[in-house]
């Protein structure tokens, strides 16, 4: 009998139109940078997400720094940061040479403190120095409480960039996640919800700005005869191969949405009832697209850690993953200033250090599900204790 396959944590999920849009730019000789995919990608993204106008670019980084640089954030100048969060967030600030200034988490949606963000930027404001923007990450498909933060930068004429990376199809009171900043941020990178391979979207409602960042990601070149160049530019824009693929990618969004809340529902059902193990809220009147589904581990109650959990998994052939590393704790910021949800209470290092991510591609199985769930339960049962089931 053949050994299983490993399960991955977020693989990529094909739908099979992507090779016609493929074949199509091969036919049409439409292979180098832009071409009618791109073209094609932008506006069918900007319809779905209700924006005026999306620029297709290579990554979601590429995208976060050309919304500084649309913001001329400039060497000396403070951009406030979720904490909690993968460090493409904010590498982009290091890159203009800015000074980042990361904010912790809340726990009601594992994103940006209303709490911790009013502090800092009343700080700041007292100094002299508001930050340049600020950069609000949602996370794990989730929508940071956006009505708040956006009052508080809103009353200090402080800028937004929502970096919606991990949260492409998800809502926030009847709106599309990524659509509330100044400009917003998607990831079309293979582990994400739909994949260009590599790829990302600057989406805004300001199109003038965006016209400015697509001469910016094309290496900023002057309208004339000759190739002229008279400020930095950048090689960031989307390939029409890539855009293609995209396209197909697109048309499937919301079954594969729809896919990924089944598996943290099945999750759910059969983890909720343990008690030492809680899974990532959802804010109410939000949709939570669940990107990938993520718990916490409460060692005392269970009598292991969320290492012992995912070394487990792993000698199962099951990827699991803690939750980010807060970029605070980082060596790369190291000396950062920091914020965190009250005096006495780092969110973002609670959940680094009770934080799980079980495997939630839309392709997988319900057999592969529950492996990883024989597998929790597995090294779980010594301590099992069972509870009603959470709500």
């Amino acid at each position: 009998m053949a050994e299983p396959s490993k399960i991955f944590l977020s693989p990529p999920h094909m739908s099979g139109e992507e090779q016609k849009y493929i074949n199509e730019a091969f036919q049409t000789n439409w292979i180098a940078p832009l071409g009618p995919n791109v073209d094609a990608f932008e506006k069918e993204l900007a319809e779905y997400a209700g924006v005026r106008d999306a620029a297709a670019v290579s990554s979601g980084t590429a995208a976060i720094h050309l919304a500084l640089r649309l913001l001329d954030v400039q060497q000396g100048d403070a951009v406030f940061c979720s904490s909690l969060t993968f460090v493409a967030s904010a590498n982009p600030i290091l890159y203009q040479g800015a000074e980042p200034v990361f904010i912790d988490s809340e726990p009601d949606s594992w994103n940006m403190s209303p709490d911790a963000l009013e502090r800092a930027i009343v700080r700041s404001a007292t100094a002299g120095k508001l930050p340049k923007a600020v950069i609000i990450v949602d996370l794990y498909g989730q929508s940071a409480k956006m009505n708040e933060l956006l009052a508080i930068c809103n009353h200090y004429n402080v800028p937004v960039i929502e970096d919606a990376a991990e949260s492409l199809g998800a809502e926030y009171q009847g709106r599309k996640s990524g659509t509330f900043g100044k400009f917003g941020v998607y990831s079309f990178n293979g582990n994400k919800i739909i994949t260009t391979s590599g790829g990302g979207m600057l989406v805004s409602n300001d199109e003038e700005a965006l016209q400015r960042a697509r001469f910016l990601a094309t290496q900023a070149r002057d309208p004339a005869a000759h190739y002229q160049h008279s400020q930095i530019g950048n090689n960031y824009r989307m390939s029409n191969i890539l855009a293609g693929v995209g396209r197909a990618q697109l048309k499937v969004l919301d079954e594969r949405i729809n896919a990924r809340q089944e598996v943290f529902k099945r999750y759910k059902e059969a983890l909720g009832n343990i008690e030492g193990i809680t899974f990532m809220p959802e804010l109410q009147n939000t949709m939570h697209n669940r990107w990938l589904t993520t718990l916490t581990i409460d060692s005392e109650m269970l009598g292991l850690t969320p290492i012992d959990i995912i070394n487990a998994l792993a000698d199962k052939d099951i990827e699991a993953r803690q939750v980010w590393k807060p970029l605070h704790l980082q060596p790369l910021f190291k000396g950062a200033e920091y914020f965190s949800h009250t005096s006495t209470r780092s969110v973002s290092e609670e959940l680094f250090n009770t934080g799980i991510c079980l495997p939630s591609g839309s392709n997988l199985t319900e057999e592969q599900q529950e492996r990883v769930v024989e597998s929790v339960l597995g090294v779980c049962k010594s301590q099992l204790k069972l509870v009603p089931q959470k709500g």
